[in-house]
């Protein structure tokens, strides 16, 4: 990773996680420059060794990634026969003149980006927004209280807000334009999609995703650790609802 740091100039590296294929495994690496909320690059690699950086995901990628179901293969040169999974979707690439597969490099790409909007979170104050819209790393945070730390509240997802924007005047009155710019994790739907726990005698605090299944993050009370990682299979769990 220091050597990606080094080649694509990247002001810092995140190992981002494993997806786990039937025939291989995807690691993944983003890398970021200095303004945080800016679109993160992503590189996967299939030894840790050899990485490639991966384009950046499209409305239709998205749209196409949801229709496929089951594990990734491990090959991202495998394609993915649309015909066989909604025949109205490759009928209207067809006609656009597109081949109707999609490759498991585009569906890696899609699914990486899914689950950072859905899961991947930061603690409250960790990032300030400045006046000119740029986002970057509080250097006056020193971690939540133990207090604040067991609260849902107290977390953010780490992408463009969509609740917030909802808000009435009278809410976004006690938020801090600097601090409060994100989408709090106590309005996630479906509720209950959040497990939280305590590891070390109470040092760790411990956040498990139920909606995508492998996503962990940890803060260190009172410290400025924190972070999350994605070891799963890249399927989302769509019969949480009926286990809640």
């Amino acid at each position: 990773l220091p050597l990606v740091q080094r080649d694509y100039r990247f002001e810092r590296v995140w190992f981002w996680g494993c997806i786990q294929g039937v025939h291989g495994a995807y690691y993944i690496a983003e890398g970021l420059g200095p303004d945080r909320a800016a679109p993160r690059s992503r590189l996967y690699s299939l030894n840790c060794l050899d990485w490639s950086l991966l384009t950046p995901a499209t409305k239709e990628m998205l749209a196409l990634a949801e229709q496929v179901k089951g594990r990734f293969q491990g090959d991202p040169s495998f394609e993915y026969s649309l015909a066989e999974i909604n025949a109205e979707a490759a009928a209207r690439l067809v006609q656009s003149g597109k081949e109707p597969v999609i490759k498991e490099e585009a569906r890696l790409i899609a699914t990486i980006e899914q689950i950072d909007r859905a899961v991947g979170i930061v603690p409250r104050g960790a990032f300030v927004k400045t006046p000119l819209g740029s986002v970057h790393e509080n250097r006056y945070f020193e971690g939540l209280s133990l207090v604040e730390a067991k609260k849902l509240s107290s977390y953010f997802h780490f992408t463009e807000p969509v609740n917030l924007k909802n808000k009435t005047l009278m809410e976004k009155a006690d938020l801090d334009p600097s601090t409060d710019f994100l989408d709090s994790l106590e309005h996630d739907i479906p509720r209950g999609s959040w497990s939280i726990q305590l590891e070390k005698g109470g040092t760790v605090v411990v956040l498990r995703s139920l909606l995508w299944l492998g996503l962990t993050f940890y803060h260190v009370p009172t410290t400025k650790q924190f972070g999350y990682i994605y070891f799963g299979t890249g399927e989302k769990n769509l019969d949480l609802p009926f286990m809640l």
